[in-house]
């Protein structure tokens, strides 16, 4: 089904353009025919690695997909257009008929393929009746998502107990999925034989890995697939991911999301640096007026400076307008509050708009952060948390940002509780385990809108 429907949308974004082409100017100029080569390649090049074909998607995901591939074919071929000086050769009324068309045209692919697909299944293809040892959480996703997608033929019947899993455990079990316990793995064999199983999936958590090897053994001479669904998902993972490496499947447990590859950590830098200079530059005239107006608040510099550890654990200096009159932090950095007697008037304005924050744009342009990313802790805050909240170092596993996930979400300023500290950790995880430039966008709009949902002081 891959191959089909790689082949239909390429086919159809071909034909159209050289169809269009024709009835405009009567002839497939050679300009025409190369950027037809350029359309193939560079659409099965994105496609693929976007994921377009994922047959375990919905039909909206794979709409959204779609739509964003071809947006990003339509980017290439214009900067490509643009450096080569060759945008002049091409019809401009072709590419805007051709280029909705095309996406239209994919759509309506999806949509007839995909209901193809139902119907051969429904008619011809025969389920698989299939099985799951374990009752972990992974277990029940795994039941979930075999049942719920329409391109897999497994069907999970019932689920079967290993050694350890106990009666007290069963109900809290039962309650997350309907399908019934056959028995466990003492009796698998004859399982088998009563419901023809033909695929097991082994879903134990790690504490019970000594099981599958013997499991794999002892089910050689039944005839069935045997697939093992490794629980990692009992483990506190940072952007995890499987790939293979000379036969081998390797998981990564805890990986930046910038470091597993560079395309996404080259195109984060470029937005970051182009958005922070313009940002500065039109900002000047702002940065100007409450420059002037702190140096008549109070004695001392407009900018504070103070360490702040940043990517990888590396202490940096984090600019920011000062909102305080002068004091001594000591050792020990004492988190601002809704009535701290250190705060000045012109402060507390551009505190509670977050106006103080945006000399950090400095930083985004030296590289120290990001405009969306975990916000930066003081030093002493890292020591004194790291020891209290799980995971709490896994923040910087990717630059600070200026905003981030769990500011959108209410947790700014002030975290005068551990319980609200743990939930804008969670958040701050969940941004890395979910990083997009999707996702940043989202919540760069998102954020001038979370300023006025809580005070900053």
């Amino acid at each position: 089904m891959f191959w089909v429907q790689v082949l239909a949308d390429i086919g159809a974004a071909l034909l159209l353009l050289l169809l269009l082409t024709y009835l405009k100017i009567d002839s497939l100029p050679m300009q025409y025919r190369f950027l037809g080569v350029i359309v193939v390649i560079s659409m099965f090049g994105i496609y693929t690695a976007r994921g377009v074909y994922r047959q375990s998607a919905s039909y909206w995901r794979t709409a959204l997909r779609i739509a964003v591939a071809w947006g990003l074919c339509l980017v290439l071929w214009l900067f490509l257009g643009f450096i080569t000086k060759t945008t002049d050769l091409f019809s401009r009324e072709v590419v805007l008929i051709w280029a909705p068309i095309v996406l239209l045209v994919q759509l309506l692919n999806s949509i007839t393929l995909a209901y193809l697909n139902r119907q051969y299944k429904a008619r011809y293809a025969k389920p698989i009746p299939t099985l799951v040892i374990g009752q972990s959480n992974i277990a029940h996703h795994l039941i979930k998502s075999l049942n719920s997608n329409s391109w897999l033929r497994d069907r999970v019947i019932g689920i079967v107990q290993s050694y350890e899993d106990t009666l007290d455990s069963t109900p809290t079990s039962r309650e997350k999925s309907t399908l019934p316990i056959l028995g466990n793995i003492a009796s698998l064999r004859g399982i088998i034989k009563e419901h023809n199983i033909k695929r097991i999936y082994i879903a134990l958590p790690l504490s019970e890995s000594e099981q599958i090897e013997g499991l794999h053994i002892d089910l050689l001479d039944q005839n069935v697939d045997v697939i093992w669904a490794p629980d990692i998902f009992a483990m506190n993972l940072l952007n995890h991911s499987v790939r293979e490496v000379a036969g081998v499947p390797l998981i990564s447990l805890n990986e930046s999301p910038l470091t597993a590859s560079r395309v996404p950590m080259i195109l984060k830098n470029a937005m970051d640096k182009t958005c922070a200079t313009l940002g500065l530059i039109a900002l000047a005239p702002l940065f100007l007026v409450i420059a002037i107006l702190i140096k008549r608040s109070s004695p001392g510099p407009v900018f504070y400076q103070q360490n702040r550890t940043g990517f990888d654990g590396q202490i940096f200096k984090v600019y920011k307008f000062r909102s305080m009159k002068l004091h001594d932090d000591a050792e020990v950095v004492q988190q601002a509050t809704k009535e701290d007697p250190r705060i000045t008037k012109i402060g507390k304005f551009i505190r509670r708009t977050s106006i103080d924050e945006l000399p950090q744009l400095i930083n985004v342009l030296n590289g120290t952060m990001s405009l969306v990313g975990p916000r930066p802790h003081a030093v002493s805050h890292n020591n004194y948390y790291s020891d209290k909240i799980d995971a709490y170092l896994a923040r910087h596993r990717i630059k600070p940002g200026i905003t981030g996930l769990a500011q959108i979400r209410g947790f700014r300023g002030e975290t005068e509780t551990l319980d609200k500290m743990e939930r804008r950790v969670e958040y701050d995880l969940a941004y890395i385990n979910n990083w997009s430039l999707a996702l940043d966008i989202k919540i760069l709009i998102k954020t001038p809108v979370s300023l006025f949902a809580k005070d900053i002081y």
